[in-house]
Formats: C-alpha cells, structure tokens, sequence
C-alpha cells in the first residue's frame, strides 16, 4: 500500500542516520536538521527572508496540538524575529462556518486548515500553489488539486479504529489481534460486559454521537468505516456510490449492526450528551475499555497520568475478516494567497518539514507519524507507535470520508446517528435514514 512503502521509506531514513550518527560521519548534508552546527542554505534563506516585524496566523483544526504547536511557534519566532498566531478549533467547532466569516469579514488567516476534497471545493481560489516547495518531493500526502497543484501541506499521518486498554483486556483474556470481524467483537464485549466489576468498569465503550459536537467522530471517523474498511487499494465505490446519492445497501445494514453493537456497550450518558473531553476522561481514568478515536488522544494522555497499555484494533464491522485500521493524513494546512506575508508562510512550513526541531514538535510533542520520508525522528506516543506498526505492515484504509461534500457530515448525517444512539430508530430506520440523506447527493 502507498503508506506501507512511505513508512518503510521513513524507517530505512531513521536506521540510516542512526548509522551515519554513531560513525561520526561529517558527510551528512543536514537537510533535516536546521541546527547551528549544520544549518542548510535552504534554512539560511528561511530565516534571512523572514526576519523583521512580521506576523503570520495559522487556524489550526486540531485542538489537542495546540500547545505544542504554540511552543514551536515561540522557539521559532526567538529564532527567526516572525510571530507566529496559533489559532485552534476543535471539539466539534464548525472550522468551515468560522472560516468563511473571517473571509467575509477582511480577516483571513495566512494558513488555514482543510479537510479534504469538500473544503478544497469551497476554498480552492484562495489556496497558494505550493509545488515549488522543497518538502513537496519528501512526501507522498500532500494535497493535489485536480490540476496537479500542492494545495495543502501534510502536517501528520493519524489512524483510528478503536482505541482499547490492553490491561484490561488481559485481565479478561482477550487478544486484541482477534478483533478483526463483527463476532469476534459481540463475544469479546459480552465478556467484558459480565466483568464490569471485577475490572472496575462503568461500560465497555467510550463514544460520543451528541450531533452538535460530536458529528465529526461519528458521521466522519466512524462512517468512515462503511466507505473504506475492507476494501482494495485505490478502490473508491463506496464514496463514488455516495456521491452519486447512492449506498450499497447490504453493506449498510452490516454497518448499522456494528454500530448498535457498539452503541450498546457504549456508557449512555457520555454516548447521549457527552463531549470529546468526557469521552476521553472516561477511558483515560480506566472505566472503560475501548474508546472511539485515534492517536491524536496521545498528548493528552499524561494529563490523566495514564500507565496502561494500549493500542488500535479494527472498526471490523464485517462477518469476514477485515484486518487493518483507517490511516491516512487527517487534514492539512493551506496558505491563503490573499495574504501579505505568503513567504514567511512558506518558509515557517517549511521549518517544519525539513528541520529536526519542526519534526519533534510534529512526531513526538504532537504525537503523530510524519509525512515526510526523510524525518530520522521516530513516534514514542504509546498509539503514534502502534500506528506505525499498522501502516509499516501495510494493513490501512484510506480516509474516504474526507471526499464528501463540505458541510455533509455534519448536517446531513450527524442528526442521523444521533438519533441512532438515543433509539429513536432501529437498524432499518437508521439505513433507511441514511439512504434519505445520501440520496440528496444526486445530481
């Protein structure tokens, strides 16, 4: 798969430097480094072009880097004299919504994020070509517009599925590598379930439908599920049927299925009206065993002094066996070419693509794979690593979901599962409910 190969690249990258590093070698070009020792004339014109009064703001879509990002943002501004303005959205915020007032009102921000194909659509007069860039040919995830253009600069690669506390599930006796398929998951929750005391859990799930907030884990993450999961490498169906107004309707009810099962393990007050931090503390502080998100929970782990072990199983929502999780770049960050400052952009970018210091800040304070091949800085978050296992292997899924239409996710179908997890509807409803929203879609 191509992020196996990008892995694998990532990881010759690493051994080679390690190496080079333990001979002594002062042959290295230190194009990745940025350091005073090694500095590259690339990160010389970085800072010569970008020192003087210059302020520069990024709208960054994911709230649990901020403040890692906020700190690079102050090294980099004692190191350059530029002030870079970190500005974070998240927990359900609607990024689009802001973003279009900002632009409506003369207060555009320099970068911004975007999510995918419907946000490109929505802002793709306003984004800089970035082709020319030196990171462009390190990497294999940015983003390309229809018409061959760099777009977006890939800041991480992140995965999901469901997160689980490996203690408890050795406690119970269940191996997360068998989570591969529906039946596998029904046992292994009814085990759990008949344990709740002796584990000392209050449910098995952690998830969080509430629409208002939570649509993008539902109607995004885990929807993301019925259009990827299982599916060949570089094959789009399920997303071209969406587009078209269209679902496949069996592999929807077997979707439905996976969900009520995992909504019915799931602790009703956190899955009803619960937010992301809700959700979080609940699996954090161990009173649940899986929680419904990714690697990006890494940074926030040390705050709830977390100890146990974990790691990422399958949304295998399938009666066959389907053994990988969803990985792909989660977003990334545009620059608005309608701004003063394009190139102290460009090169604040490009610090941190190409600087040893910009790749820490990414891969170990953010928590996140990096996009870059030739990054020799390895993930110690405890999910980043075993989400590089996953993608090394070469068992992921893509991120369709990123291809829907802006706006769709969260007005279409977030109501849906939100009504789904309050039992309004059954199984036949919510397919039937979701087969109305899609069929919206067509042409």
């Amino acid at each position: 798969m191509k992020l196996k190969k990008f892995v694998s690249a990532l990881l010759i990258t690493a051994m080679t430097g390690a190496l080079l590093v333990g001979c002594g070698s002062n042959n290295s070009t230190n194009t990745n480094t940025g350091t005073d020792s090694g500095t590259t004339t690339e990160n010389k014109t970085t800072e010569n072009t970008s020192k003087g009064n210059v302020s520069i703001r990024l709208l960054n879509g994911k709230i649990e880097i901020d403040a890692p990002l906020k700190a690079y943002a102050e090294a980099y501004k004692q190191k350059t004299g530029v002030e870079v303005v970190i500005e974070s959205l998240g927990g359900g915020a609607d990024i689009a919504a802001t973003l279009k007032g900002y632009l409506a009102a003369g207060n555009m921000p320099d970068m911004f994020v975007i999510g995918g194909e419907g946000d490109y659509n929505v802002w793709k007069d306003y984004m800089e070509d970035l082709s020319n860039e030196s990171w462009v040919s390190d990497t294999d995830v940015a983003y390309v517009s229809p018409e061959g253009k760099v777009v977006g600069f890939p800041y991480a690669v992140e995965g999901y599925g469901l997160t689980y506390n490996k203690d408890l599930l050795d406690k119970a006796g269940i191996d997360p590598a068998t989570l591969t398929n529906i039946n596998a998951y029904k046992a292994a929750f009814e085990k759990l379930d008949s344990m709740k005391d002796e584990l000392g859990i209050t449910a098995v799930v952690s998830m969080a439908a509430e629409a208002g907030q939570m649509w993008w884990s539902v109607a995004n993450h885990n929807f993301g599920s019925y259009l990827a999961t299982g599916v060949e490498n570089g094959d789009s169906k399920y997303i071209d049927m969406l587009k078209k107004g269209e679902i496949d309707r069996d592999r929807m009810t077997q979707y439905a299925k996976f969900l009520k099962l995992l909504f019915d393990y799931s602790d009703k007050n956190t899955l009803i009206s619960g937010t992301y931090d809700d959700q979080l503390a609940l699996w954090a502080q161990g009173k649940t065993v899986f929680i419904h998100q990714g690697n990006w929970i890494d940074p926030s782990l040390p705050s709830y002094n977390v100890t146990f072990g974990m790691g990422i199983a399958p949304s295998a929502f399938m009666e066959q066996d389907t053994d990988g999780i969803l990985a792909d770049a989660p977003s990334w960050w545009a620059v608005y070419n309608g701004g003063k400052n394009i190139q102290a952009c460009k090169d604040f970018l490009t610090s941190l693509a190409t600087t040893e210091e910009g790749a820490k800040c990414l891969v170990q304070d953010c928590g996140m794979i990096s996009s870059f091949k030739s990054t020799t800085v390895q993930p110690t978050a405890p999910l980043a690593t075993d989400l590089m296992k996953w993608v090394q292997a070469g068992k992921t899924y893509p991120w369709h979901w990123a291809k829907m239409p802006d706006g769709f996710a969260m007005n279409n179908l977030g109501p849906v599962f939100e009504s789904f997890a309050k039992g309004d509807v059954d199984i036949e409803g919510f397919v039937d409910l979701m087969a109305n929203a899609i069929a919206t879609l067509k042409q």
